[in-house]
C-alpha cells in the first residue's frame, strides 16, 4: 500500500508575506549566514594575520547591520507584517510557533552578546570604517572570555536551528505540498 501526497489545490495555497516581511526574512538569513561563516574561517587562520582581522572587521560590521535590521524586522512584524494564517495544527503548530520564538530570543540575545563581547574587549567597534560605536564598559578580559564563550555558542545554537527551520520548510514545499515555503519567496518562485 502507498501512500501519495497530494498537491493542494490553489485554493489550498496561502497567500504570500508582504515585500517586506519577504526581504526581512531573507536578509536576516544572508546575514546569520555570513555572520557564522566569517567567525567559522577566521577561527582556523593565524592571530595576527591581515585576512583574520579583515574577516573579524567585516563580521563586526554585519553584527551591527543585522541589528538593526533585526529591531526593523521586529517591529515591522509586531506593527505592519502581514499576518498569515497558520497551515499547521495541533503538535506542528506548536513546534513551528516554539521555534520561531527561540530562534528571535536567541537572535536578540546573540546581538546584545556580540556588543557586550565587543565592549568588553575594548577595542574599536566600527561600522565598515565609516563610524564607531562608543564603549559604555570599561575593559574587562575576564568579562569578554565569558561574553565570546556565550556568543560562539549561541551562534551554533542558532545555526542549527535555523538548519532545522530550513529542513522544516523544505520538507512543507516537497513532502507535505502545503505552501508554506512558497508563502516566504519572493513572487514568480
Amino acid at each position: 500500500m502507498s501512500i501519495e501526497v497530494m498537491s493542494p489545490r490553489p485554493a489550498d495555497v496561502s497567500p504570500r508575506y508582504d515585500r517586506w516581511t519577504i526581504c526581512l526574512h531573507w536578509l536576516s538569513a544572508l546575514l546569520v549566514i555570513a555572520l557564522f561563516a566569517s567567525a567559522y574561517v577566521w577561527d582556523d587562520l593565524p592571530r595576527g594575520t591581515p585576512l583574520r582581522k579583515t574577516l573579524q572587521s567585516v563580521h563586526i560590521s554585519m553584527g551591527i547591520l543585522f541589528s538593526v535590521v533585526f529591531v526593523v524586522r521586529i517591529f515591522w512584524r509586531s506593527t505592519g507584517g502581514r499576518k498569515l494564517a497558520a497551515l499547521e495544527t495541533g503538535l506542528q503548530r506548536i513546534l513551528s510557533k516554539s521555534l520561531h520564538h527561540l530562534l528571535y530570543l536567541l537572535l536578540a540575545a546573540q546581538v546584545v552578546l556580540g556588543y557586550i563581547f565587543r565592549w568588553t574587549q575594548g577595542e574599536p567597534f566600527m561600522f565598515f570604517g565609516l563610524f564607531s560605536i562608543p564603549n559604555p564598559l570599561e575593559t574587562n578580559k575576564d568579562l569578554s572570555h565569558w561574553f565570546g564563550w556565550l556568543h560562539n555558542y549561541a551562534g551554533w545554537t542558532i545555526i542549527i536551528l535555523a538548519f532545522g527551520h530550513a529542513v522544516a520548510a523544505l520538507g512543507h514545499h516537497y513532502w507535505l505540498r502545503d505552501g508554506v515555503l512558497r508563502r516566504m519567496l519572493p513572487a514568480g518562485r
